[in-house]
């Protein structure tokens, strides 16, 4: 009876314990989250249209230019109005020498009021390099005021830290 009872935990165990899983599953490269349906038209007085520049980090130099330091970093995109939908028709990754490494959206998407956007890069995503930055096109209501940040997070040893940037306006 015993060995019964052995052998058919056993068979559980091995029955569940051989579910396939993969320890980082392959990310969805581009969002298709709150695309719009049809297109609204910027013309319109009310809207602007404002592109801007975050820089973020995949990795940091440690002692020496050849050591380096792998970091998770994440883009934050937050719509700050009450009442307006923040429209972004660009979320692109680029890397260190400027090459595009990725766009993450297709067509314009939007944020509706007070919602947060995040797009993370893996710590063990080596494309973009120490000096990554995304591009982001953004429009919506002319008192709009969102806010572009990325967290970088990472460890050296038993200590770990993290920083942020913000981003900037470009033309």
């Amino acid at each position: 009876m015993n060995y019964s009872r052995f052998f058919f935990s056993a068979f559980f165990l091995l029955i569940f314990a051989c579910e396939e899983t993969t320890p980082k599953e392959q990310r969805k490269l581009i969002s298709t989250d709150h695309e719009l349906k049809k297109s609204i038209q910027k013309t319109d007085s009310l809207y602007k249209t404002k592109k801007v520049y975050v820089p973020v980090y995949s990795d940091i130099y440690q002692r020496t230019r050849n050591e380096r330091t792998l970091l998770t970093s994440t883009l934050s995109i937050h719509n700050t109005s009450e009442t307006d939908s923040l429209y972004l028709s660009r979320i692109d990754y680029y890397n260190t020498e400027g090459k595009l490494v990725r766009k993450h959206i297709e067509s314009t998407i939007f944020l509706t009021p007070f919602e947060t956007l995040e797009y993370v890069v893996d710590e063990e995503d080596k494309t973009g390099g120490s000096g990554a930055n995304f591009v982001i096109e953004w429009y919506g209501n002319e008192k709009l005021n969102p806010i572009f940040q990325a967290v970088m997070i990472g460890g050296l040893g038993n200590k770990s830290f993290s920083f942020t940037t913000e981003g900037v306006e470009t033309y």
